[in-house]
């Protein structure tokens, strides 16, 4: 249940009142630069770019291009890069900006044109190399990509990917002992060796030499038992090579350990039903869109968000129906919090994929981060329709309703999940603690208890459901002693959370052990320093042990953290007033009672 990771993260203490991240496009510091119009100068149709109403100028274009770049806008910095260009073509920088840029945004019919500017500068880019490589292998024209693509250029990132790329030339040429060898030949350091080893497999199972491909595929997978593409083209190679069985026990084995995987099912079908095994690979152009989706994913989920996105862009060229690549594609525009963008790339998986259904949840959960909560719903309402059994399209669904605070129709959605599933075992712990938050945010305690006790039945010791179980039972003066042992077993568990060790803090506050909360808060605000509510129970703890000046800055901070809306009014009051004085609270509790109030 991977794509539900985010939704984990942000339930695991309450207030559960979570915030949506609406997608604030960079082009809206831009005035009018999403207008489509025509500029009078030379007549082309603009969407991106300078406004045709405002006179361009190099500086303006140049500086409004880095700006969009900073915020990730690859098609405004393209174009605005674009301009900058056209008026001063012979600067190398911009042609290399604008080339990337163009990679990046998958305009890549223009990065093709820029890339062949680029091969014939002094600075060899490896970049546009691999472009003008792809052209022709797409194109079936591997004699030139074999000589374009002779040697890698700019260290071991470029090393790989052009020799990787040059081997898939020389097997569309025919000559599969100089791909292999030109595999063999590549050199760099330790990590190389997995995809160097996948790619010879790939490559050799396609010629239909299968039992040189398994002892490649087996090198790969003795390095790297957990990346799907390695397990997939293993299990096929020892189905290809008449060992069913041992290929059943790996797959078995991923199982086991990871949770299984659409592909490797499929994959499992497959071997059962003793069809012919077709390899991962099927031509040169998949096989060049197979190395740049391994690296852009990877490059992908260590940052570099630019390399990223033109190594899977160039992947999609490649191959359309590149799902795999797809996929990473729209988890990096994700982690930019371009989900506009993440769908888009989300729906390139084909329909026939094995990843389609996992792309179609993620599309869902894309449109909520757009906080187009009807598009959300009917997207993934229509998924559960299709199969009620999918129990992560319901979750899914469910969390998106919770997010936006419908808990009872959120409640419903998670019930009709459960009640399809025949019996519960460990997995489904997460479906129930999600059921028991909306339980509890309708007030329906008895239920929700149950929903997470029934999840510690089947998860034990579950640091999330022990810390909303036992705050829950503090916040509602219930089983004190077990509550107060369930958020310290869960800080022992995470002992690096912030928010559950804010859970601890804010139990000792509410038990009146003071000076304990404030050393539990003082080091939940060092694991998460910018959060408003641990900042505020921290000013609340520090004013109760008489450090008021402290107490304030704490609740300044929180303040200016974007605190939830209907919790400022009370920081701005206690920034004002303080905290009621204990003594005067009960005095006038007790007046309220004898004048009957």
């Amino acid at each position: 249940m991977t794509q539900l990771t985010g939704a984990i993260s942000k339930s695991i203490r309450k207030p559960l009142k979570l915030k949506l991240l609406a997608l604030a496009s960079a082009a809206a510091l831009l005035p009018a630069t999403v207008l489509a119009d025509t500029n009078a100068q030379d007549g082309i149709p603009r969407t991106l770019g300078t406004p045709a109403e405002l006179p361009f100028t190099l500086s303006g274009s140049y500086l409004s291009g880095r700006l969009a770049g900073f915020q990730k806008d690859f098609a405004q910095a393209a174009a605005f890069y674009e301009e900058t260009l056209a008026a001063d073509p012979s600067n190398p920088m911009l042609l290399e900006r604008t080339f990337l840029l163009k990679l990046a945004n998958g305009d890549v019919d223009d990065a093709i044109r820029y890339a062949a500017d680029l091969d014939r500068g002094v600075q060899r880019n490896f970049l546009a190399q691999l472009v003008l490589g792809a052209k022709d292998v797409r194109d079936g024209n591997y004699g030139a990509a074999i000589e374009l693509l002779k040697e890698g250029r700019n260290g071991p990132l470029a090393q790989l990917s052009v020799g990787i790329a040059r081997a898939w030339a020389y097997y569309g040429a025919g000559q599969i002992d100089e791909a292999a060898e030109t595999i063999d030949n590549l050199r760099g350091p330790e990590w190389f060796d997995v995809f160097k080893e996948t790619h010879k497999a790939h490559l050799l199972f396609t010629a239909g030499r299968n039992e040189a491909a398994l002892e490649a595929i087996e090198k790969a997978y003795e390095m790297d038992q957990g990346a799907i593409r390695v397990v997939d083209a293993h299990a096929r190679l020892l189905a290809a090579n008449g060992r069913q069985q041992d290929a059943l026990k790996a797959l078995d084995q991923f199982d086991r350990q990871y949770r299984g995987h659409p592909q490797l099912d499929r994959t499992r079908e497959m071997i059962v039903s003793g069809a012919v095994i077709p390899p991962t690979v099927s031509d040169p152009s998949v096989g060049m869109a197979e190395i740049l989706y391994g690296l852009g994913a990877v490059i992908g989920r260590d940052g570099g968000e630019e390399l990223s996105t033109s190594y899977l862009q160039l992947a999609l060229y490649l191959d359309p129906a590149a799902e795999y690549a797809a996929v990473a594609l729209g988890n990096v525009f994700e982690r930019m919090d371009q989900p506009d963008r993440a769908i888009e790339a989300l729906m390139m998986v084909p329909d026939d994929s094995a990843l389609k259904r996992e792309a179609e949840i993620q599309v869902g959960l894309n449109f909520n981060a757009l906080d187009q909560v009807d598009e959300a719903r009917a997207h993934l309402a229509a998924l559960i329709e299709n199969d009620p059994g999918d129990l992560e399209a319901g979750i899914a669904l469910g969390n998106v309703l919770r997010s936006h605070e419908l808990y009872e129709e959120a409640e419903q959605v998670y019930s009709a999940s459960i009640d399809t599933i025949e019996t519960l075992e460990q997995p489904h712990w997460l479906i129930l603690y999600f059921r028991g938050i909306s339980r509890e945010r309708l007030d329906k305690w008895d239920e929700a208890e149950a929903d997470f006790r029934k999840a510690l039945e089947l998860e034990e010791e579950q640091p999330l459901v022990l810390n909303y179980l036992g705050y829950s039972l503090v916040d509602q003066g219930l089983k004190l002693d077990e509550a107060l042992q369930m958020i310290k077993t869960a800080v022992e568990l995470r002992p690096t959370d912030g928010y559950i060790v804010d859970s601890l803090g804010w139990v000792y506050y509410r038990l009146g052990r003071y000076e304990e909360a404030v050393t539990e808060l003082e080091r939940a605000i060092e694991l998460r320093p910018a959060d408003p509510v641990i900042n505020d129970h921290l000013g609340d703890a520090y004013w109760k042990v008489g450090r008021r000046n402290e107490a304030r800055f704490q609740w300044n901070h929180a303040r200016d953290l974007d605190p939830e809306d209907d919790e400022l009014p009370k920081i701005l009051d206690k920034i004002e007033n303080g905290l009621p004085d204990p003594a005067n609270t009960d005095a006038a509790n007790a007046a309220n009672d004898n004048n009957g109030g």
